[in-house]
């Protein structure tokens, strides 16, 4: 890794994680602020949701949460939660190297005496260490945001602690596939339809599993691999399905490094 370069690209995104911290919260202040309400009217909420479409709540996963209770809300909550920092994880892999290679600036990078698995790896660990900060914005508001609004319901606190750690790997997967994307195709001019592609296209997929049950498709979005519905029901993550993201995601890492080092970077003429 190389400090100088680790460094540029931390502060690079800073205002980014501001941004994407800060809207975080407000959803999940914003969220749990109306959960009092949901809580006590527990019989009249569940009375309306029975009125939806069955294929609409089992596209939200509606059909087994318990909105009166703070994991049963929170669950539901999450789900917003994951389409945000899919999003934020997506624009950082796609943008890792394709934002230089569009502005010919790459050339003048790899002009320095660092290797380009060391280019690589910091711009990597500066992006992870970005997303990790989001992270835990998103670990610390929702512990504020539980205590100051459960009032005397109580709730599991490892399985709300399994939820949040789920969005650490949540992002590697969705930065390392966009990263390995942005690296398989010619060129990436902008990364924010390609962001919010992968991220909607992976929740879309999600909802299609349920809706008719296609198991080829869970085994494709990362929104099944952490299903926050079944993580509160089994009280433990689906072990299959988080390994096989956990084998994606290094995949996408690898093809990228072999991708990076053997690329055509182009160069200002």
């Amino acid at each position: 890794m190389n400090k100088h370069i680790f460094r540029h690209e931390f502060l690079t995104r800073l205002k980014s994680v501001a941004i994407w911290s800060f809207s975080l919260t407000l959803l999940i202040a914003f969220f749990f602020a109306l959960f009092p309400v949901f809580a006590d009217q527990a019989a009249l909420m569940n009375e309306f949701l029975s009125r939806y479409p069955k294929e609409l709540r089992i596209a939200f996963g509606l059909d087994r949460m318990d909105l009166s209770t703070v994991l049963g809300f929170f669950s539901f909550l999450f789900l917003f939660v994951q389409l945000c920092v899919a999003i934020q994880a997506g624009n950082y892999g796609f943008g890792l190297v394709s934002i230089e290679e569009s502005e010919l600036t790459a050339d003048f990078l790899l002009s320095k005496p660092v290797s380009r698995s060391q280019v690589m790896t910091s711009k990597l660990l500066a992006a992870f260490a970005s997303l990790t900060v989001t992270a835990g914005v998103v670990w610390l508001v929702t512990f504020v945001s539980i205590a100051l609004f459960r009032g005397e319901r109580e709730y599991d606190l490892g399985t709300l602690v399994m939820l949040l750690f789920s969005v650490t790997l949540f992002q590697l997967f969705f930065m390392s596939v966009g990263l390995c994307i942005s690296l398989l195709v010619k060129r990436v001019r902008s990364v924010t339809p390609y962001s919010l592609g992968l991220g909607f296209g992976c929740y879309v997929m999600s909802a299609f599993s349920g809706i008719f049950g296609q198991v080829a498709l869970e085994l494709i979005t990362p929104f099944k691999h952490f299903d926050p519905a079944y993580i509160i029901e089994h009280n433990a993550y689906d072990l299959p399905l988080v390994l096989l993201n956990l084998g994606i995601t290094l995949a996408a890492l690898g093809v990228s490094y072999w991708r990076y080092i053997r690329r055509d970077i182009p160069a200002v003429s």
